[in-house]
């Protein structure tokens, strides 16, 4: 399909829709782009710092989106001094590029063990770093894994913003604001 081919870029209520249609996709689907999203943050020296994570849930009626993560993960200490993330996703075959701007909730212990309950022995033991993440190593394989609830965290994001940038035969970009319901203002590309 041609990029202006695409009839949902021409309105923003299409265009509010297709991010929200592309976010559930990349939940459902492991092979969507929107499966693993850049998650942004900012470490303590004010740096930025990306990272490529996987959405595992996206509400458009809540405006949140879920990651999961280790709690000794480094994006775990970055988003308790600054409460602030954007995720960025391109989405080539809709020739999409949305931007989300969120504040983050950390969630772990009892808020997170239904979670964990569900998760497969596999995914879980992505979470119980020894030592724990971003630890220096001698050699690269120097750890152990040991699934830990109590290492689990799920990172909430509250998205505050969304941007999409329609590249097609006229780029078409918009930005939605939770602070004016999601109503949607047109933007030069």
């Amino acid at each position: 399909m041609h990029p202006e081919q695409h009839d949902w870029a021409r309105s923003l209520d299409g265009l509010h829709d297709q991010v929200w249609k592309r976010l559930a996709r990349g939940v459902a689907d492991r092979r969507a782009p929107g499966r693993h999203p850049t998650l942004a943050t900012v470490d303590a020296q004010g740096m930025p710092q990306a990272r490529t994570v996987v959405l595992r849930a996206a509400d458009r009626e809540a405006a949140t989106l879920r990651v999961y993560t280790d709690r000794t993960a480094d994006k775990v200490e970055e988003v308790r001094n600054t409460p602030w993330a954007a995720i960025h996703i391109w989405d080539n075959v809709a020739h999409l590029q949305m931007r989300l701007s969120a504040t983050v909730t950390i969630l772990t212990g009892e808020p997170v063990l239904p979670v964990w309950s569900q998760l497969s022995d596999h995914a879980r033991r992505c979470y119980g770093f020894q030592p724990g993440s971003g630890a220096p190593l001698a050699d690269g394989l120097d750890y152990d894994r040991w699934p830990d609830p109590g290492a689990f965290a799920i990172l909430q994001l509250q998205l505050e913003q969304i941007e999409a940038l329609h590249l097609g035969h006229h780029h078409r970009r918009a930005r939605f604001r939770r602070d004016d319901q999601w109503g949607g203002q047109w933007l030069v590309p």
